[in-house]
């Protein structure tokens, strides 16, 4: 399997992908409760609401105005208790060393968006403040509600930047670091997710398979997924993740599901078969220098390599 075989088709769009993958509460809901509960059943797919991705804001400090403008990747609302918590999924395939300032701007953003809703609302009500409430927009008893995200590192190296804001600044002193606030950033590498155990099948099939394609242990993957037939949104995610344009095709070309096996087969083949009309068109190539070097009429260079005269002309120009 040569994973190196991309078509690199503008139609595919791997975002788009991996949204509408994550957009299914159950595997939403699988993806939280492992990572950050510990595989405790605390969110349950069915309290999930989908919220807005938009957290763009207009931040003014005095005469200082500017707008930010965030899109999040895929954003939930979940009961919990009484209350809810706000979930975030953010996807990131090449490495990116201001990540952990980058999630942290959309996380601050997040809690500005409910700051501003809740302070809409009293205004709107007409509700009596005290000075200090009417200073803030808040009353005393006001909250807002957590907001977890998670950053998926899908790709076969190794993420070496850095997973928190403190690895982004530059060295301090012991008593000016332990006034720093930090923001940690949580990752979730794909390659190191097999310590992982996902309730939802789906995605258990879309980690475990990336991982062993980044290893390439292709009978790991055939024992894994034997005749198992994945719905088509599962298949192109496994595509995205190991970066397979034609894995993606496979997939989205499939009607009611596609057997994963076979697609790899497939996608074997071709590989082999890129490698084969490479071969030949290099020999091909070796041939019509050796023609040119002796000589040969154009008319019969023509004849021989299908070429234009111009094209012919050209490839004289490097010889000589």
């Amino acid at each position: 399997h040569k994973r190196g075989v991309n078509l690199k088709n503008p139609k595919i769009k791997p975002d788009i992908i991996f949204k509408e993958f994550w957009r299914q509460n159950d595997r939403f809901a699988s993806l939280f409760n492992t990572i950050v509960f510990e595989g405790e059943e605390v969110i349950k797919p069915e309290e999930l609401s989908e919220l807005d991705t938009d957290v763009s804001n207009i931040i003014e400090f005095n005469e200082y105005k500017e707008t930010l403008s965030r899109t999040r990747d895929v954003v939930k609302k979940a009961a919990h208790g009484i209350d809810f918590i706000i979930m975030g999924i953010e996807s990131q395939h090449k490495m990116h060393y201001g990540m952990p300032l980058r999630v942290m701007i959309y996380d601050a953003l997040g809690y500005l968006k409910e700051y501003q809703e809740i302070t809409r609302k009293h205004r709107k009500a007409g509700d009596k403040a005290s000075a200090e409430e009417f200073l803030s927009g808040l009353k005393k008893e006001d909250r807002l509600h957590p907001i977890i995200s998670i950053v998926i590192y899908y790709n076969e190296k190794p993420w070496d930047g850095p997973k928190s804001l403190r690895d982004m600044i530059v060295d301090m002193p012991e008593k000016l670091g332990r006034m720093f606030s930090d923001y940690r950033m949580n990752l979730l590498q794909v390659r190191e997710s097999g310590k992982y155990h996902f309730s939802n099948e789906e995605v258990q099939i879309i980690f475990e398979t990336a991982r062993y394609i980044y290893g390439g242990e292709f009978e790991k993957v055939r024992t894994l997924l034997e005749e198992k037939i994945v719905a088509p949104d599962v298949g192109a995610m496994i595509g995205v993740m190991t970066d397979s344009d034609l894995l993606v095709q496979e997939a989205l070309e499939s009607k009611g599901g596609m057997n994963m096996c076979t697609a790899l087969e497939r996608l074997e083949e071709r590989g082999r078969e890129a490698g084969r009309i490479e071969g030949r068109e290099e020999g091909k190539r070796e041939i019509l220098f050796a023609l040119l070097k002796a000589g040969a009429e154009i008319k019969l260079l023509k004849e021989v390599s299908g070429l234009s005269e111009e094209e012919i002309k050209t490839l004289r120009k490097e010889i000589e």
